[in-house]
């Protein structure tokens, strides 16, 4: 029985654009969906992102939560995970405890170690001591999906893995990519393929032109780095372990992407690009600031943005964030604190702005301002009354102990919610909360965790400068 195996990176798309690129960003959930009921799907995860906690920026999670993330998205879509491999495993305590979390909720877990001889020694890749070691991972459907969060999980690995086993015991399985970005069929400086280098600057890909490609058709076509890298040593890997010659020519040829003739207008999909390599260099430049990522990083994209002469404040958010701030400032003289500015994008193109104040973070100000706005709700009239903000401040203060009683964003929705059981105008703007997602954010302030978990949770694509909204170093 010839089973293929098929390496599929699990990612949001890099791009959000509203109908001139139709690859939609679940359009892989949506396949794999189509494709259950013939396909088993195994998790891919390196040891090494769960015992340093890596965090996904997109979803502000760490890996492993975002491994779980996905299994229960999956199975959302009623489609099982048969099993999680936890990749160049070397019984890092983190992972240890990661798998006894899987295991004792009936989630089978594989572990593979760092194969041997890889990459320059495929003698011993290719036996026993190599990918022979690895656990055999047993699948009775046609095709086998493995996918997993971001890049360097060990997809790849746990293909080639899995083929030398199933060729040990006569199956002839075959093995392909299908990956989003870079996309092969448009040119390599085209602000969607940077857009990818920019989303991948921390682990220092880059897209080139494929060389093998180029030779065996004359064609020019866009991979990245690490792929070009391995491409012969993969090939006489594939060649060792089927015993005979690869049909694949160049890493192009591995992939399955047809992104690139999903785009019917290229003037709007290079803005979109664009404003994405600006979301990722302000992302960076936060990262930077709470030491998750170095200098280097936020340099490049730096460099991206000069290569298409792009400004922050291209970024339509950013410049009436930055003002609200500085009318804060204005406003509130003489006054000790650090005042923030937040400014949102709806989709009529209205930005909306909101700041700080002893009553709500500026992230829960301007989310107010904007579904008032919305809901046609006059600026006089007030959504959360006096006597339940005071309850929320004496829960804070008298009972927990907190010195903060201003509201982040996660409790002034809850004292919105509360305040809608008795107030229309706060029912009828609270409705509204859904029209915000895909909306553009910005803030002057890193967002402290309840104001970043309430903008993620409305689905807003969020930017903020790299300023501490205080001078504590723990943020609860």
């Amino acid at each position: 029985m010839s089973i293929p195996i098929i390496d599929c990176r699990y990612c949001s798309s890099v791009l959000n654009v509203k109908t001139d690129f139709f690859y939609r960003f679940n359009v892989k959930m949506r396949l794999i969906k189509e494709l259950k009921d013939r396909a088993d799907i195994i998790l891919c995860i390196y040891a090494g992102d769960i015992e340093r906690k890596k965090i996904r920026a997109d979803f502000g999670i760490t890996y492993d939560s975002d491994a779980l993330k996905l299994i229960d998205d999956l199975r959302g879509w009623n489609i099982n995970v048969m099993g999680v491999v936890i990749t160049r495993f070397e019984n890092q305590p983190s992972a240890i405890l990661f798998k006894n979390k899987l295991e004792r909720r009936n989630i089978k877990v594989f572990t593979h170690r760092y194969t041997k001889g890889y990459p320059t020694n495929v003698e011993l890749i290719v036996s026993d001591e190599g990918y022979g070691i690895n656990e055999y991972i047993t699948t009775d459907k046609p095709l086998v999906i493995v996918t997993g969060p971001g890049p360097g999980s060990g997809k790849l690995a746990t293909c080639l893995s899995q083929l030398y086993h199933d060729y040990k015991r006569g199956i002839k399985s075959g093995y392909a990519k299908f990956e989003t970005f870079p996309i092969w069929n448009i040119p390599l400086k085209h602000p969607v393929n940077v857009a990818y280098e920019a989303a991948t600057a921390d682990i220092r890909d880059f897209n080139q032109i494929d060389p093998f490609h180029l030779e065996a058709y004359g064609d020019k076509s866009v991979n990245y780095n690490r792929d070009v890298e391995v491409f012969p040593v993969l090939k006489r890997i594939l060649e060792k372990i089927t015993g005979q010659e690869s049909f694949y020519r160049s890493p192009t040829d591995m992939g399955v992407n047809r992104a690139g003739f999903a785009i019917i207008n290229d003037e709007v999909t290079k803005e979109a690009a664009k404003q994405e390599i600006i979301r990722r260099y302000f992302r960076y430049r936060c990262e930077y600031a709470m030491g998750f990522t170095d200098k280097e990083t936020v340099q490049r994209v730096e460099l991206f943005l000069n290569d298409f002469n792009l400004n922050l404040e291209d970024r339509k958010v950013v410049k009436p964030a930055r003002e609200a701030a500085k009318a804060a400032i204005d406003q509130n003289k003489g006054n000790e604190g650090i005042y923030c500015g937040a400014a949102i994008e709806l989709k009529d193109g209205t930005i909306i702005t909101g700041s700080n104040s002893p009553l709500m973070h500026a992230a829960s100000s301007v989310i107010i301002h904007a579904i008032k706005h919305l809901a046609g709700i006059p600026e006089k009239i007030k959504l959360l009354p006096a006597n339940i903000t005071d309850s929320i401040r004496k829960l804070k203060t008298e009972i927990l102990d907190e010195k903060n009683v201003s509201l982040d964003l996660e409790e002034a929705l809850i004292a919105l919610s509360i305040s809608s059981t008795s107030n229309p105008a706060a029912e009828l703007a609270l409705e509204k909360l859904k029209d915000l997602q895909q909306c553009e954010i910005h803030m002057t302030h890193i967002p402290t965790p309840g104001d970043e978990a309430g903008l993620r949770r409305m689905g807003v694509n969020l930017t903020s400068d790299p300023n501490f909204s205080t001078t504590n170093l723990f943020i609860s």
